[in-house]
């Protein structure tokens, strides 16, 4: 029995992975925004741990995670958690900006630093659930695009840094997948949400636990999911 800490356990591809992993008798710590989406989803997944930290401030997980017990192993942390609001360089503000950047690149590597001990005693997996973003930025993609590509840099960098304590690191690079973000992209994009269009969460789901599966001694880098016919 493995145990995982996943961020974004509420909807889409994190709430897919987290049944997954829980359906098969797995130990979930889901990290919630505040004590209320804490009770909902320990509600939604009965048996789950959870921990309290909001990762639209980074800068006070440190301070939250003293607060609170921690899993004493982690054998992985997958980070699934994101933010997006699409605009022009010309139309973004720095706040704008900063709040992308802190949730999607600051808080996952503030994350992954607070519980590196745990993920070195059971020599772990980290997982960057990123996005095709992380690889091109197109058009009024400018924030979300920078904070997908600090990520993979980020997840390359602690690869490297890990590698020798037995931690292993993957990026997975899905495109548009049906989720309620997409959704949300799509309002602001002004076109009309057809999910059938996009990647099943299933389906990423299904590559996040291949990475994790793989047996000692290899490791998946990254992983691009594109869809398909």
């Amino acid at each position: 029995m493995a145990t995982h800490v996943i961020t974004g356990a509420g909807s889409g591809i994190g709430a897919e992975v987290a049944r997954r992993l829980m359906d098969r008798g797995d130990t979930l710590w889901l990290l919630a925004r505040d004590a209320g989406r804490a009770k909902e989803l320990a509600r939604r997944f009965d048996g789950a741990r959870t921990l309290v930290g909001d990762l639209a401030e980074p800068e006070r997980l440190s301070w939250a995670f003293e607060h609170q017990q921690l899993p004493q192993d982690i054998d992985s942390l997958l980070h699934i958690a994101g933010v997006v609001e699409l605009s022009t360089v010309g139309e973004s503000s720095p706040k704008m900006w900063q709040a992308t950047l802190a949730a999607n690149l600051v808080a996952p590597a503030e994350l992954t630093r607070l519980l590196l001990p745990q993920l070195r005693r059971s020599r772990g997996h980290v997982v960057f659930v990123n996005s095709g973003a992380g690889l091109r930025a197109n058009p009024e993609w400018g924030a979300y695009a920078a904070s997908k590509h600090g990520l993979k840099a980020l997840a390359d960098a602690l690869r490297g840094e890990e590698g020798g304590n037995g931690v292993r690191v993957t990026s997975v690079y899905p495109g548009r997948t049906a989720t309620p973000m997409q959704e949300k992209v799509h309002r602001q994009e002004g076109k009309e949400y057809d999910p059938g269009k996009w990647i099943p969460v299933e389906a990423v789901a299904t590559t996040v636990l291949t990475a994790l599966d793989l047996p000692r001694g290899a490791e998946v880098t990254d992983l691009s999911v594109r869809p398909g016919g």
